[in-house]
């Protein structure tokens, strides 16, 4: 079985709170991207945190699972758009935490009925590898069927 591998690298200077960092992937896909925790905990413009990178991939990863279970109904999507919050929190008695995902997603999918097409959400919100990679963490769906 073929095995597909990505990278990337991460640098941080300083402590937690005042150091700050870059990620940057191995495909050279996009440019090297500051990091820090006041991005991560305040939501500081300019910079990425380890969550938003999260939602990048689950947002892709759902739209790849879901054209799939999609198409293997019968009904190839015309448009996917998957939209990902990843809630992140600090204060915890057992430290910070990855605690929950929100998937929300709209298609368009000619022919399809709406109960079909949550199955089909619904499927591809178990199968998406980036889903089985969390598990642990509360992912809640909600699915709009677009209508032109």
């Amino acid at each position: 079985m073929p095995i597909a591998h990505s990278t990337a690298e991460a640098t941080w200077s300083g402590d937690l709170i005042g150091g700050a960092g870059t990620v940057r992937p191995g495909s050279g896909a996009f440019a090297e991207l500051p990091i820090s925790w006041s991005r991560r905990t305040q939501r500081e413009q300019g910079a990425t945190s380890p969550e938003e990178l999260i939602a990048a991939a689950h947002s892709s990863c759902f739209c790849m699972a879901f054209s799939n279970e999609l198409a293997k109904a019968g009904h190839p999507a015309e448009r996917i758009v998957a939209a990902a919050s990843v809630a992140f929190e600090t204060g915890r008695a057992d430290g910070a935490a990855i605690t929950s995902v929100d998937l929300e997603v709209r298609a368009h999918v000619p022919g399809i009925d709406g109960a079909a097409f949550q199955v089909a959400a619904e499927a591809a919100r178990v199968g998406c590898p980036v889903s089985k990679a969390l598990t642990g963490v509360e992912i809640r769906l909600r699915a709009s069927l677009e209508t032109e």
